[in-house]
């Protein structure tokens, strides 16, 4: 669960209800032909943007936003310093039964690449092209929420429009002119409040940990094809340090620090 994420969305909602409460009531709020222009439009517009089968997936989308467990570079370090350890004592051929206890499938298929003798070139270009599927795939899932994001304000302007043309034809009934702009101004509320509270940093979230993700990516390959060419531990220890900020490797230090006076 991504604290920051629910934090957010929480403190999003909470001060415009707040703001709202100061000068009025939450009732005053309330529209529902103005919520089925915003949010009804929205949807139909994703729906014609985008073919069903990404459309389905809206629901895992949110949920990678909300329910997240990032990986940890310093543990992909220590993993690869291990690895490259056994490489140098055993041989490649002994890694096949490490790198089958791993838990990430990217880093144990460019294990399994090495240990069946693949060329370097070869390795990274097939890790580069899996990599670049993957934000690809990412982007997806990104483009989506953004697309909402751009529609959400859109359809609330239509419904402002609609509320200013039932406005002008009832000028005549002064009466009718402040209900009739309050509800055309609701509608760009709606537009406003669902693109910027939650479509679109849900889209910016999504954005961060591909890229974080993608980093930790190519620190593998970068880790694997060092292995694969024999180059020391150390030496490959301070290369994927380079992948990481300086206050990330002082913490590196320190857990190595610990184990070697343990």
């Amino acid at each position: 669960m991504d604290i920051a994420t629910i934090v957010g969305l929480f403190l999003g909602i909470g001060f415009t209800v707040w703001g709202i409460l100061i000068s009025g009531s939450l009732w005053d709020y309330w529209h529902f032909p103005s919520i089925v222009i915003t949010l009804g439009g929205t949807i139909a517009a994703t729906f014609l943007a985008y073919p069903l089968k990404d459309i389905v997936k809206i629901g895992k989308v949110f949920q990678k936003a909300f329910l997240y467990k990032a990986t940890s570079a310093n543990e992909i370090i220590e993993d690869i310093i291990k690895l490259a350890n056994i490489a140098r004592k055993e041989g490649l051929l002994s890694l096949e039964e490490y790198g089958s206890k791993l838990d990430d499938e990217f880093l144990k298929k460019g294990i399994m690449l090495i240990v069946d003798g693949t060329d370097p070139d070869l390795v990274r270009n097939i890790l580069e092209t899996e990599l670049m599927f993957l934000e690809e795939r990412h982007g997806q899932g990104q483009g989506t929420l953004e697309a909402m994001g751009s529609f959400a304000p859109a359809f609330g302007m239509l419904g402002t429009l609609i509320g200013l043309i039932n406005m002008l034809q009832k000028m005549d009934d002064p009466k009718a002119i402040g209900p009739n702009m309050s509800v055309a101004l609701i509608t760009t509320f709606y537009g406003s409040f669902l693109a910027n509270v939650i479509f679109l940093p849900l889209a910016k979230k999504l954005n961060v940990r591909s890229k974080s993700e993608v980093l930790i990516k190519e620190l593998m390959i970068e880790g694997l094809l060092s292995i694969q060419a024999g180059e020391n531990p150390r030496i490959i220890e301070e290369k994927l340090k380079t992948f990481i900020p300086p206050e990330m490797r002082g913490s590196i230090k320190k857990e190595q620090l610990g184990k070697e006076e343990a």
